[in-house]
């Protein structure tokens, strides 16, 4: 019990120093997320973070506070989920309010119009990045490369009239469908089936 409290101790106090890192959205996060859970902290793979990001980015709500949710929960239960979701949520939300009252007051200032844009371009970087981490554990095959190119298509070429959550259960589909069509030409497929790295749950 005291060892399950204390990584969700931890999981607060992760979240907490990496919230004020959200700037620019929850991708840019994603090389912060890298650096703590899977570098530094050990807690999960590459991998394991790369599914994350993919299942927070397809469903409802902020990718941060999504993928920090799911990463506390997969670390160490609903206990784990609830502190990782305060912990990434309290500096945010300190921060935008201290930043509203700022704005308001200095954003005609040259020196904040030029910094807001230097931030802008770095985050660039930032998600680009992180594109970058994420493909290399996504794309493994050419199957994968091919889906991957064909969805950048989509969005490129599709964006006036298709919405960006067709090209996810397009994505979903096209790899049932790849896997079915790899298992009955007899071809291995792998599909892994990763253990928690803590057994906390709740």
């Amino acid at each position: 019990m005291n060892a399950k409290w204390k990584m969700i101790g931890s999981l607060f106090t992760t979240f907490l120093k990496m919230g004020p890192f959200t700037f620019g959205g929850g991708y840019a996060l994603i090389p912060v997320i890298e650096r703590e859970i899977v570098e530094k902290r050990k807690w999960l793979q590459s991998e394991d973070v790369a599914d994350i990001v993919a299942v927070s980015g397809s469903v409802p709500g902020a990718v941060a506070v999504n993928s920090a949710t799911l990463i506390g929960y997969r670390i160490a239960g609903i206990g784990g989920a609830l502190s990782a979701l305060l912990g990434i949520f309290l500096p945010t939300f300190a921060l935008m309010i201290g930043l509203s009252l700022v704005y308001v007051q200095m954003k005609d200032n040259p020196k904040i119009e030029a910094a807001f844009l230097s931030i802008r371009a770095t985050v660039v970087a930032m998600i680009v990045y992180a594109a970058f981490k994420i493909g290399k554990t996504a794309v493994v095959d050419f199957a994968s490369g091919a889906l991957a190119a064909i969805a950048v298509c989509l969005l490129l070429f599709g964006r006036n009239f298709l919405h960006p959550a067709w090209v996810i259960v397009f994505g979903a589909l096209a790899g049932i469908a790849v896997v079915k069509v790899r298992v009955m030409l007899g071809k291995k497929t792998k599909l892994e089936e990763k253990e928690p790295v803590y057994d906390y749950m709740i």
